[in-house]
């Protein structure tokens, strides 16, 4: 069992060793720039660090479905797609993946791997949350089978106000690690410079959501 400490540790390193956290210049969807980008598919060409953070997912999950009755986990595709079978499996829990778009052949619709029964508990997983506005387009198609969406769960807040604005909104949101936490870690033990750590602090004082 990990404490919060260590948490954040594990998280930190495990993105900056694998290339899921980067910095520089990047242009987002919005068409500005950030001076970083998280993409935790980049987990995937690295076994030692996604076993290490799909194991923090796990557990942090297994928390919560020990405490409040939750039926299945779910996701959107793609990136937190991609990491939730393999948690799902760790902790013998079902899952599903919402489609962004529905399919109109074979097995229709935008839930894939099982359906939705009417009251049926969610935890919503996603790997990072900007403004909340993708968690809601997930969301939506779980709530309209009747599924209830117990916690949305999420790696890293950008801390560019998604998690206030789906608060706001009723629902409990679980983000594991903060942009800034993770920043300021990793300059702690060296992984990255003064300067970098300094243009992403003073990028989240300015509050700019995307």
């Amino acid at each position: 069992m990990h404490n919060e400490n260590d948490r954040l540790t594990k998280i930190a390193s495990g993105l900056i060793r694998s290339g899921a956290l980067k910095f520089g210049n990047f242009k987002l969807k919005s068409g500005v720039t950030s001076p970083y980008y998280i993409d935790l598919t980049w987990l995937l060409s690295s076994p030692e660090e996604f076993e290490q953070v799909t194991g923090i997912i796990a557990e942090e999950i297994q928390k919560i479905i020990s405490e409040r009755r939750i039926d299945k986990i779910a996701s959107i595709e793609l990136k937190g797609a991609l990491l939730l079978p393999h948690i799902a499996s760790k902790i013998k829990i079902p899952c599903v993946i919402v489609r962004k778009e529905s399919k109109e052949y074979g097995l229709t619709g935008r839930i894939v791997g099982g359906e939705i029964k009417n009251g049926e508990r969610f935890i919503f997983f996603d790997d990072v949350i900007t403004d909340g506005r993708s968690k809601i387009e997930g969301i939506k198609p779980i709530e309209e089978l009747g599924g209830e969406v117990d916690t949305i769960m999420v790696v890293v807040d950008r801390e560019q106000g998604g998690k206030e604005n789906l608060e706001t909104m009723g629902y409990r949101v679980k983000a594991l690690s903060t942009i800034s936490s993770i920043v300021n870690r990793l300059h702690e033990m060296g992984k990255i410079s003064s300067r970098d750590a300094d243009k992403i602090i003073k990028y989240l004082k300015n509050r700019l959501v995307y």
